[in-house]
């Protein structure tokens, strides 16, 4: 029989990487030493409710972390946990100093100079590349700043549900249960899993945040800079959008993370310019490659959070509205055959841009939609989204539909967004 506790003494430079199973919840505990999960310094004696999570304890100076459970056995609620001596730490630390340079240059410079570093984290799926920004964010925020992250990876969502693209200020440590703030999210919804669906909106919603972002003409807020996240994405078309990426939101520091193949094909793409710097760092040992089945169920996990609360303490509220009320669009349409599927020399007739009205189907059930800020049909891709809504029943006879939203009361809009992105709560 196993024990309800575990205390684990990690000396100076070392990591207590822990892997909770997805339907558990750890307890943890720092109870002697000084410690830090993803940048986020724990306070002494507190107690954080992990739950099904992989993380890592990193201690700069030597701690005593003391892991329980109040339904099983330790060894039960784990997944995985050991300590390791072989961490990037160090060299995310000097990335993080680099970064505080170029900072304090562009407050020094004010509005006549640059702005703060735009740091883009690269890589392929399961290199840590999510992780890494967390750690630069709050290791950025302990300094005193106040930067922006930004969250292009439309499989996962570490912002807000997958499928959209998200910018959001960090203005106070990431809290390791509750994860990004999400209290002022600048929103767009591109509805798919894949940008293969649709690249050409994806791209204009990336090139739309971007000018929205550089709009922000506070110094400090410049200054702070941005920390980007991105997809795992990076052969073919996803090297593309990565370099689409990098172009429309004036990233001037690369950081690719786990693949020096990548990294050279970035060093030697944007080697004209002089003001972009492209750095390899090594992924941390404690990344766990991810099944596709794995990846599914993060996103449905994802999705649960929006609506019930990472603690599953908050109450959605099921609601029924009139179709009459509603207007429902999808962005992109025509015939979806590759140029090289057409007649010589045909071309596609698809506009990927164009706003499509929706009928309303038993086809649109389990579908996320976006409510928009849009005012008009016209404004449907230049306005960001309030929030999100599952559709739950259709009524073709009644001309309603039932929805959950995550608060109860009317819409913030009458225009939504519909994509292809189903989504099936237990």
């Amino acid at each position: 029989m196993g024990s309800k506790v575990q205390a684990h003494t990690l000396p100076q430079g070392n990591e207590l990487r822990i892997e909770v199973r997805s339907d558990k919840v750890l307890l943890l505990k720092l109870v002697e030493g000084q410690a830090e999960i993803f940048g986020t310094e724990l306070a002494l004696g507190e107690q954080l409710s992990i739950r099904g999570q992989k993380l890592a304890v990193y201690t700069w100076n030597g701690c005593t972390v003391e892991l329980t459970s109040d339904s099983a056995a330790v060894e039960e609620v784990l997944e995985s946990v050991y300590t390791s001596e072989d961490t990037p730490m160090v060299s995310y630390l000097n990335a993080h100093d680099a970064l505080e340079q170029r900072r304090r240059a562009a407050k020094e410079a004010g509005t006549s100079g640059r702005a703060g570093p735009r740091t883009i984290v690269v890589g392929p799926t399961d290199v840590g590349k999510s992780s890494l920004c967390r750690i630069l964010l709050n290791y950025a925020v302990r300094t005193g700043w106040a930067p922006t992250a930004v969250d292009l990876d439309i499989g996962q969502g570490s912002i807000t549900v997958p499928g959209s693209i998200c910018a959001t200020p960090v203005e106070g440590p990431i809290d390791v249960e509750e994860g990004m703030p999400i209290d002022l999210p600048l929103v767009f919804y591109y509805g798919h899993q894949t940008p293969t669906e649709n690249p050409e909106l994806y791209r204009a919603l990336v090139q739309r945040m971007s000018a929205i972002l550089d709009k922000r003409d506070n110094v400090d807020v410049q200054s702070a800079g941005l920390v980007i996240n991105t997809m795992g994405f990076i052969e073919g078309l996803g090297y593309d959008l990565l370099l689409h990426a990098i172009s429309a939101l004036r990233a001037d520091v690369v950081l690719v993370l786990g693949q020096e193949r990548l990294f050279n094909q970035l060093r030697t793409h944007l080697k004209a310019q002089a003001e972009v710097s492209v750095v390899r760092l090594h992924s941390s040992g404690g990344c766990v490659s991810r099944t596709q089945q794995v990846r599914k169920q993060a996103r449905m996990q994802r999705v649960r959070e929006y609506f019930y609360g990472v603690r599953g303490d908050l109450s959605p509220a099921s609601q029924t509205a009139r179709l009459d009320d509603l207007r429902i669009y999808r962005i992109g349409g025509g015939p979806r055959a590759p140029t090289s599927a057409l007649p010589l020399g045909a071309s596609s007739v698809a506009d990927p841009l164009r706003v499509i009205p929706v009928s309303a189907s038993l086809d649109m059930m389990h579908s996320m939609l976006a409510v928009s800020h849009a005012a008009t049909p016209d404004q449907l891709l230049s306005m960001n989204v309030a929030g999100f809504v599952l559709i739950t029943d259709v009524d073709i006879v009644q001309r309603t539909i039932t929805y959950l939203a995550p608060c109860p009361g009317a819409l913030p809009g009458r225009y939504l967004i519909a994509g292809s992105f189903k989504v099936f709560l237990e």
